[in-house]
C-alpha cells in the first residue's frame, strides 16, 4: 500500500514533537509531500531539516491551531505550493488535566479551544478545497479518552469525545468523494503527556507512561494504513492501544 502514499499531499498539525512529528517523517519518507504546522518553530524547523536529510519533501508553517486564519494559511501554503491537498491530519492537542476542585477555567479553555475548536478551524480551511478537488481525507486525532474516561481526565476526555461525535457527523456528510477518519490512541510516550497538568496528575501520567506506553511510531503507522487504503474506501475509525493498557 506504500505506492498509495507516495506523492501525496498531506498537512500535519502538532507536527514539532510526538504524533506528529512521527508521522511526518514517517509518511514523507513513503515519498508524501508534507506541510507541517506548529507554534514552536525551532522544534518545527528540525523535523523538516531531519525529513529533508533523507530525501524528503517538507515544508514548516508556524501555525496555532486556536486561529482560523493559521489554518487557511496552513491549506494554502500546501495548495500553492504542490496543486493540492490530499489529507489534512488534525493532531496538535493539549492535556492539561486536573481535578475538577482545581477550577483551572484556563486549562480547560485552552483543552476545548485546542483539541476541539482546533479541529473545527481545520475542517472550515480544507473543506472547501477538498470540494472543489472533488477529493480530499481528513484524518482527526482523538484519544482512547473518548471511550474510557478515568479521574481527573474530565474536561480532557469530554474534548476527546467531541472529537469523535463530529469528526462521525462529518463523515456523514461528507459523501462519495471524501474520506473522513478518526484515529483515537492510547497511552502513547510523547513529550505532552501531563503537560500543563496539576503537579499530581502529571507525576502519575509520568510513571504510567515510563510502565506502559507506545512509540508515537505505532500511531503513525494506524495514520498510514487510512491514507492508503483505495480510492473508495474510508477507514472511519481506528483505535489503537498497547496491549497492558485497561
Amino acid at each position: 500500500m506504500h505506492d498509495r502514499i507516495d506523492g501525496t499531499v498531506i498537512a500535519i498539525t502538532g507536527a514539532s514533537s510526538g504524533i506528529g512529528a512521527a508521522t511526518a517523517e514517517h509518511l514523507a519518507a513513503l515519498g508524501a509531500r508534507v506541510v507541517l504546522g506548529a507554534r514552536r518553530e525551532d522544534r518545527l524547523k528540525e523535523v523538516v531539516d531531519r525529513i529533508v536529510a533523507i530525501g524528503g519533501t517538507a515544508t514548516g508553517i508556524i501555525v496555532d491551531v486556536t486561529q482560523r486564519d493559521d489554518l487557511v494559511r496552513l491549506v494554502r501554503t500546501a495548495v500553492e505550493r504542490h496543486g493540492r491537498l490530499d489529507v489534512l491530519v488534525s493532531n496538535a492537542g493539549t492535556m492539561a488535566v486536573s481535578p475538577f476542585d482545581d477550577l483551572r477555567q484556563d486549562d480547560w479553555d485552552a483543552m476545548v479551544a485546542t483539541n476541539l475548536t482546533g479541529v473545527l478551524n481545520g475542517i472550515a480551511a480544507a473543506l472547501p478545497v477538498f470540494r472543489r478537488q472533488r477529493s480530499g481525507q481528513f484524518v482527526n486525532v482523538a484519544s482512547t479518552a473518548a471511550y474510557v474516561v478515568k479521574a481527573p481526565q474530565g474536561v480532557y476526555a469530554a474534548t476527546k469525545t467531541a472529537v469523535k461525535v463530529l469528526t462521525e457527523g462529518l463523515r456523514q456528510e461528507s459523501g462519495p468523494d471524501l474520506r473522513v477518519t478518526l484515529v483515537s490512541p492510547g497511552f502513547t510516550n510523547t513529550e505532552g503527556v501531563g503537560k500543563g497538568a496539576s503537579p499530581e496528575a502529571a507525576a502519575a501520567f509520568a510513571r504510567q507512561r515510563d510502565e506502559i506506553a507506545m512509540p508515537p511510531s505505532a500511531v503513525a503507522s494506524a495514520i498510514e494504513y487510512a491514507i492508503a487504503q483505495p480510492a473508495g474506501i474510508d477507514i472511519s475509525e481506528v483505535v489503537v492501544r498497547p496491549t497492558v493498557q485497561a
